[in-house]
């Protein structure tokens, strides 16, 4: 590393003692060592804990420490600008893409976005996992004004009892304010969220992910219950699907939306994406047989596999 070049010479004005450079004293002109060592001291005192977020199969996420200062030698340096120039070219193909976009569609459909400013009336609420690989949008090709769109880890949906939550929230807005006609749950194939609420011990320690995905632990248990028998990365399937089912339930926990499905002016719809073969099913909520059931189950209509 570069030595670092003394700022001063000159004494404390409040000090008779020598003047110092970084902690080491200057006598008759020879640069004495003292009992302080800058760099040796900031060396061994520093930690840096980097947390990094580590997907595993079986374990969930786990936190991965390292106890290396950052940037103290030029390789470290040589990094950090190879990182900087790594994320000016991300923002350069965003801001080519965003250009496209202008030119391709906002301009050659302008009176379509001029409508939008004045306001929106989409037909649909999409809830759907946070997933950098399931955008609604772009598997079911809504375009601007489509699809009220709510995302979370695990495409779930807290019962009306749970308290406030960003996502029913969104539902109040979607349903009482814009009066949207659908609601479609997307779930998907490897879920994150829902291996780690098939991965939780009832013991585990806190945190935001598990306060969050024990939403849907009745998906859980059920699938515990009829399908022990599956390997866990099956049973894993099964929940994803089993965890929409119980959103749709749980949905019907908010007064103003059961109030709206009852007088057939809300439809609620389950959808499953698989992008590992590219499949879509689709089913609806039958709310007659629903509550008619007696077994708190959904019973489903109009159930259809798109591929």
């Amino acid at each position: 590393m570069a030595a670092l070049a003394p700022t001063s010479l000159s004494k404390h004005p409040l000090s008779s003692e020598s003047p110092r450079i970084f902690g080491s004293s200057v006598q008759s002109g020879e640069i004495q060592p003292t009992q302080f060592r800058f760099w040796t001291s900031f060396r061994r005192s520093y930690t840096n804990l980097r947390l990094r977020l580590q997907c595993k199969s079986n374990t969930g996420v786990r936190l991965k420490a390292s106890a290396e200062p950052p940037a103290l030698t030029r390789g470290d340096k040589r990094e950090s600008i190879v990182e900087m120039e790594s994320g000016r070219d991300l923002f350069d193909k965003m801001k080519n893409r965003f250009l496209s976009f202008k030119s391709h569609k906002y301009i050659a459909n302008s009176e379509h976005y001029q409508a939008l400013s004045k306001g929106q009336a989409p037909k649909f609420m999409v809830i759907a996992c946070a997933d950098s690989r399931v955008c609604p949008s772009n598997i079911l090709g809504f375009e601007p004004g489509e699809a009220f769109t709510v995302r979370n880890v695990a495409n779930l949906v807290p019962t009306f009892e749970s308290g406030p939550s960003e996502t029913n929230a969104a539902l109040e807005f979607a349903v009482n304010s814009l009066e949207v006609r659908n609601i479609l749950i997307v779930g998907h194939s490897c879920c994150g969220g829902i291996r780690a609420l098939m991965s939780m011990q009832d013991d585990a320690d806190s945190s935001f992910i598990r306060s969050w995905v024990i939403v849907g632990k009745k998906a859980k248990l059920s699938t515990k219950a009829t399908a022990s028998n599956l390997d866990f990365d099956r049973q894993c399937t099964h929940c994803e699907k089993e965890s929409i089912n119980n959103s749709l339930l749980n949905l019907l926990t908010y007064p103003w939306i059961e109030e709206r499905v009852k007088k057939g002016l809300l439809s609620l719809h389950g959808g499953y994406y698989d992008f590992v073969d590219c499949t879509f099913e689709k089913w609806t909520l039958d709310y007659k047989g629903s509550i008619t059931d007696g077994n708190n189950r959904v019973i489903v209509k109009d159930r259809s596999f798109w591929c």
